[in-house]
């Protein structure tokens, strides 16, 4: 199959060739004829199988072909749970409509609304958006959404994760009823699902692949190793291996800077993407990252939806996500659009309960090989993981990246009127100002 018998109009099907694409994604070959039809779509497609052009596509044509409006309202809304995903998003509305008379914007926060104000004033009629600084500029009355035909949640159980649920509904609430919505999400969780249940109207269902999985292109491996040795492992890795280039998660933002500190005095040149870095050093250490000028990206979770950077061989899980399926997410960074990658665990005997979680999503296990010289002491016993409870799981309610959330001073009483405390005794970090979180 070719792009040229989904229904596209040749501008589009120029812009496609200029970006050397001959044959559909899967996905893509699915939900574009059901966009064009105007039905409403809920998704599911592995990370790096062509979700973006799936929608973008189909909806530039829509909008393309059908009346004009003069008054430059928002016509199509995309919705996307962070800023790196708004601004890849808003990247492939921009290259694959270059040769339409349409116009686009991104807003997200982290940068200075003015220069969003100032575009928005001009008119759009494509916007792509973060919940949180979408609805500062509603309150602001900079943006108008009465006339929106098209709507996207992309990421849809990101966003969940994050507990952006509230704002998503204050936002249809300003939407016409008689919308074409669609929902692009990784999983079909039953939060998904019900989500689908209230927002979609007999939607065409599409899953190109079993939910998650992990890509067949990505070869997985787990290093067990010490706890206070996996610093000095990952240096040998990389060094070892001669890996020019290898994205490295962190569990907290804390440990993102300790690391990536670490790294730099071994000398590998390193950078860091989390939540208490401004959108503009997100971009710049993304940018060094892509040209090759830095070697090692550390990130949090932030990170694990949204970034696309071909070619990108590696991929190390530093620590395990308390949660499995953002370990799916994680790893499909790497081997992306039909290229091979590797997924690389070091796992301590703290994570030994994470991974069996993972294990048991997957419904595999991955390969164990130690690296001689870093063999784990088995006398060394476990210990706590933050966010983590082996009773109730990963606590996943409203956690809006959690430990990727701007810090506050705030302190929130509890029931009893004093701070709240952890087991130990000692306070526990507390939930940011909603205001703060939701951007």
């Amino acid at each position: 199959m070719s792009f040229d018998t989904l229904g596209l109009s040749a501008k589009l099907l120029r812009a496609i060739s200029d970006e050397g694409y001959e044959s559909p994604t899967p996905i893509q070959a699915q939900a574009i004829p059901t966009v064009l039809s105007g039905r409403d779509l809920l998704a599911s497609a592995q990370t790096g199988t062509g979700k973006t052009a799936a929608f973008t596509l189909p909806i530039l044509h829509n909008l393309s072909t059908g009346s004009r409006d003069k008054t430059r309202k928002v016509r199509a809304l995309i919705l996307t749970p962070t800023r790196e995903l708004a601004a890849q998003v808003s990247d492939s509305v921009s290259t694959y409509g270059k040769y339409l008379p349409l116009r686009t914007a991104v807003v997200y926060g982290g940068v200075k609304i003015g220069p969003q104000i100032a575009k928005l004033r001009r008119g759009v009629d494509i916007l792509v958006a973060t919940p949180g600084r979408l609805l500062d500029h509603v309150g602001q009355g900079t943006v108008d959404l009465s006339s929106v035909e098209m709507l996207v949640l992309d990421e849809a159980d990101r966003m969940l994760d994050m507990g952006f649920i509230h704002d998503i509904r204050k936002i249809i609430d300003l939407m016409p009823a008689n919308r074409q919505t669609l929902l692009f999400s990784a999983t079909f969780s039953r939060q998904i699902k019900a989500l689908a249940d209230d927002l979609l109207q007999n939607p065409e269902v599409i899953e190109v692949a079993r939910s998650n999985t992990a890509s067949e292109n990505v070869t997985q491996l787990v290093h067990p190793v010490d706890r206070h040795r996996k610093r000095e492992l990952l240096s040998f890795i990389i060094g070892h291996r001669n890996w020019k280039r290898v994205l490295v998660f962190t569990r907290t933002k804390h440990g993102a800077n300790r690391l990536a500190e670490q790294l730099q005095k071994d000398g590998l040149s390193t950078a860091t993407i989390h939540g208490d870095k401004s959108q503009g050093a997100r971009s710049r250490a993304l940018s060094a990252f892509k040209r090759g000028s830095v070697r090692v990206l550390v990130a949090t979770d932030v990170a694990a939806r949204g970034l696309d950077i071909d070619e990108l061989p590696h991929v190390v899980n530093f620590d395990l996500p308390n949660v499995p399926e953002d370990y799916v997410h994680r790893i499909g960074r790497t081997g992306r659009a039909g290229s091979e990658g590797e997924a690389v665990s070091l796992v301590s005997v703290d994570e030994q309960h994470l991974l069996r979680n993972i294990e048991r999503l997957l419904k595999q296990d991955i390969p164990r090989d130690v690296v001689p010289g870093y063999e784990p002491d088995p006398a060394i016993a476990p210990e706590p993981i933050p966010g983590f409870s082996h009773r109730k799981g990963p606590r996943r309610a409203s956690r809006r990246d959690r430990f990727d959330a701007p810090r506050t001073n705030s302190r929130r009483p509890s029931r009893g009127g004093s701070s709240a405390r952890g087991a130990s005794g000692s306070k526990m970090p507390l939930p940011v100002k909603r205001s703060e979180a939701r951007r």
